[in-house]
């Protein structure tokens, strides 16, 4: 996943509102959003080549999400799947704190990565680039190929956006229109991350459009304080047309769950 802003204990009725663009090469196996098979309380999609996920929430109220950390020249071809460290708290028991213990001993392996995870009530940040690890104060957050609120143009308009809407009642539409964002940043404004000008161009809109590879898909996930939980995923196509919509209303089984 590339681009993902989350709103935590900022809204008085919603404790959590996460909305994510998970940009990817068009020919990599995906299954759309569902409860897993063999984890029937786990709500994700599946990255189909290497098992894993990019963001998922389960019934318990388990939530986790991961960007990559864009650096070409530090790439590991044997590295095991970042998307499966996902998966792994989503269907543990760890708290956040037992899970941030276990990430440390073992984050070297892996390519870059930014891992959020945890619950409304307990959300921790960590990355294996150099950034120290820590637990989310409330509060409006953007993260997506450097470290959590790198002032990237996009997502410093998306912070700013997602902070309007908790002015108001947060709706799924006015979420999506913040992730279909098409906008190009000024080369003035755009990171060095080690790809080409044009890459950098093209990878600067929020909403990312190329032939062979862009915004695959866009999430958005409502938590009430109620416990109930709105999840609905939009995909797109080759062409950024309509791909398919999944979408699901539920109550957590529990609001303690992941808690310390």
């Amino acid at each position: 996943m590339c681009l993902l802003f989350l709103a935590l204990r900022a809204h008085p009725d919603y404790p959590l509102v996460v909305a994510a663009n998970r940009d990817e090469f068009f020919a990599r196996p995906t299954e759309p959003s569902q409860f897993w098979t063999e984890y029937p309380d786990l709500l994700a999609g599946r990255d189909l080549q290497s098992g894993g996920t990019w963001m998922g929430i389960s019934r318990s109220g388990r939530f986790a999400a991961l960007t990559n950390h864009r650096d070409p020249s530090r790439i590991k071809s044997s590295a095991p799947s970042r998307g499966a460290l996902v998966a792994d708290f989503l269907t543990g028991s760890n708290t956040p704190a037992a899970y941030e213990q276990k990430l440390a001993a073992t984050a070297h392996l892996h390519n870059g990565f930014n891992l959020l995870f945890g619950s409304a009530q307990n959300m921790r940040y960590f990355a294996n680039t150099g950034a120290p690890p820590c637990e989310l104060e409330a509060g409006v957050y953007g993260l997506s190929n450097d470290m959590l609120d790198t002032p990237w143009p996009k997502v410093v308009r998306g912070k700013s956006r997602l902070a309007e809407a908790m002015h108001a009642l947060p709706t799924t539409e006015w979420l999506f229109d913040l992730l279909q964002d098409d906008r190009i940043a000024a080369d003035s404004d755009l990171p060095r991350t080690g790809v080409s000008l044009e890459w950098e161009r093209l990878l600067s809109a929020a909403f990312v459009r190329s032939a062979d590879y862009g915004t695959r898909s866009c999430t958005v996930l409502l938590l009430a304080a109620d416990g109930t939980v709105t999840w609905e995923e939009r995909r797109f196509t080759r062409a950024a047309t309509d791909g398919g919509i999944s979408r699901f209303s539920f109550s957590l089984k529990s609001q303690h769950t992941a808690k310390s």
